[in-house]
Parts: structure tokens; C-alpha cells; sequence
């Protein structure tokens, strides 16, 4: 798996080797950051952009981001052979000054961990099987990190079928292969 743009673009990111981790393909990480960058609804510059990356994996979507200029991602990534790959990742890539790691549960999250930062976007890769979408959604919005903007991006199975609260707007459902890419915000 390589990065797609910016100033790490071509370089190769380490997957890990067990089935247990599912890694975002590299179309659909293309297809998510087109639609990033030239949507109308969607759009977002990620030039010093603060950026969530729950459910990490080898970190391969955060890592995009800082690439394309983003200041900071949170990343969170509690399986632990698969965090030891993220921290390789970002140590090859010499950006730990601009990565928080945490090896704990996406559900554990706590404002402490992100300093009182303002999320501009944040990317939910849960396991397909995980059915509390929106309790992790809710969670995060009473963290009160988000702002009136905050673009949500989530990775799901196509087949999946998410109930959302009704303070949460899709703005925009993409399918890929057995992906779906669901694109949204809070109404704050």
C-alpha cells in the first residue's frame, strides 16, 4: 500500500499480515480524498486541518491526510499488533511531531486526549461487525472537540444498514466493491 498525494506520495506504508485487520484500499482512499478535495458539499482544504483517525489500522487514511498538508492527527488503534505497525509507519515517515497515537478502544476517547483541539475532520474504519456506530458518534460530540463544520467520513460494508440520531446529517453514501463511504456532520 502506498500514499496517493502530497509530499509523502509513492511511499510505501506497512500493512499487517493478519486477516483480523481490514485495510482501506487504496481506490477507496483515492475515491474518499477526490471527493475531499473537489465536492461541493464534502470539500475540505486539509492544510493545517486537525484530523481524528479512529479505528487506525497501519494508519494509512491519517498518514494520507499529513501528507496533503494536515497540522495534527489523533490517531487510535487498539489492537496491538497492528499498533506496533502504525508506529512503525509514522516513525519511517519521520511525523510523530505531527501524530498522537493512542493504543486503546476508539469508545475510550476522552477530551484529555485530544487537548481542547477543534476536529475539522474525523474518520471512523470500525470493524464491519460493529453495530454502535452512532454511540460512538455520540461520544464524540459531547467531547465538545468538534466544530460547526466537522466533516465525518465512515467506512462500512455496503451491505451494513447504520441508524444515525437525528443531530447527524449524511450528506453523501459512496459504494466501492464491498465498501461504503458515508460522508457527514453534525447539526450543531
Amino acid at each position: 500500500m502506498r500514499i496517493v498525494s502530497g509530499k509523502f506520495r509513492g511511499k510505501l506504508i506497512h500493512n499487517p499480515i493478519d486477516k483480523t485487520t481490514r485495510p482501506l484500499k487504496d481506490m477507496v482512499r483515492e475515491s474518499i480524498f477526490n471527493i475531499l478535495e473537489h465536492s461541493r458539499n464534502e470539500k475540505i482544504n486539509l492544510k493545517g486541518k486537525i484530523i481524528l483517525d479512529m479505528f487506525s489500522g497501519s494508519g494509512s487514511f491519517g498518514i494520507e491526510c499529513l501528507s496533503r498538508g494536515a497540522e495534527h492527527v489523533y490517531f487510535y488503534e487498539n489492537y496491538k499488533n497492528v499498533h506496533k505497525i502504525l508506529k512503525k509507519n509514522i516513525d519511517e515517515l519521520k511525523i510523530d511531531n505531527f501524530s498522537t497515537i493512542f493504543e486503546k478502544s476508539a469508545y475510550d476517547i476522552s477530551e484529555v486526549d485530544i487537548q481542547c483541539q477543534r476536529l475539522d475532520l474525523v474518520f471512523l474504519d470500525p470493524p464491519f461487525k460493529d453495530k454502535n456506530i452512532d454511540d460512538l458518534l455520540q461520544i464524540i460530540k459531547k467531547l465538545n472537540i468538534l466544530n460547526k463544520d466537522t466533516l465525518f467520513v465512515i467506512h462500512r460494508n455496503k451491505k451494513t444498514t447504520d441508524k444515525f440520531g437525528k443531530d447527524f446529517l449524511v450528506l453523501r453514501e459512496q459504494k466501492y466493491g464491498l465498501s461504503k463511504i458515508i460522508f457527514g456532520k453534525f447539526l450543531l
